[in-house]
């Protein structure tokens, strides 16, 4: 957990399945996928954002779920259907004139490990397999879907020095 590391972050992209939800596939018999996000996430997200670090989506999977999740959170850079993680979030820096070494990345599972090799901070979560563990700088101390993502925004807003302001509203 290297606060030196965190405070030069500028961008955070987070996979979904495992890290935003709980990892479980919900299927109705009609084929349509539902997804479980935790509120506390959401709320996190807003305020980092607000604290002007940068938010993305990266997951391999499509669901228009996800659209609408990220439409509600103000996250404007979303790919889904991502086979290459890696190549884009190399193109996502590239687009907002970000250095790798200030990204993040929070993915759960091997096909994450390239985008979380090639930035500056890697992140996981409990459940995740130990390879994924072992290339993580930080993994969280809530499970995945139950408050991991909140967790990471406030380590970051606290190392960046924004979270008091970002509480201070609800504080007054």
């Amino acid at each position: 957990m290297s606060i030196a590391i965190a405070k030069q972050i500028r961008l955070i992209a987070f996979d979904i399945d495992g890290i935003m939800t709980d990892g479980g596939l919900y299927l109705s018999d009609s084929g349509e996928e539902f997804k479980r996000f935790n509120s506390l996430d959401g709320h996190g997200l807003k305020m980092l954002k607000t604290s002007g670090v940068e938010l993305a989506i990266i997951t391999g999977r499509t669901s228009h779920c996800v659209e609408l999740r990220a439409k509600n959170l103000g996250i404007t850079n979303v790919y889904q259907g991502v086979h290459d993680k890696r190549a884009a979030i190399k193109t996502l820096l590239a687009e907002l004139n970000i250095a790798p070494e200030h990204a993040a990345f929070m993915g759960d599972d091997v096909v994450d490990l390239p985008a979380m090799r090639h930035v500056g901070l890697a992140i996981s979560v409990p459940a995740a397999p130990q390879i994924v563990q072992s290339h993580a700088q930080y993994v969280t101390q809530r499970q995945a879907g139950h408050g991991a993502v909140r967790e990471v925004c406030e380590w970051l807003m606290s190392a960046q020095g924004t979270l008091d302001a970002q509480l201070a509203p609800y504080l007054a």
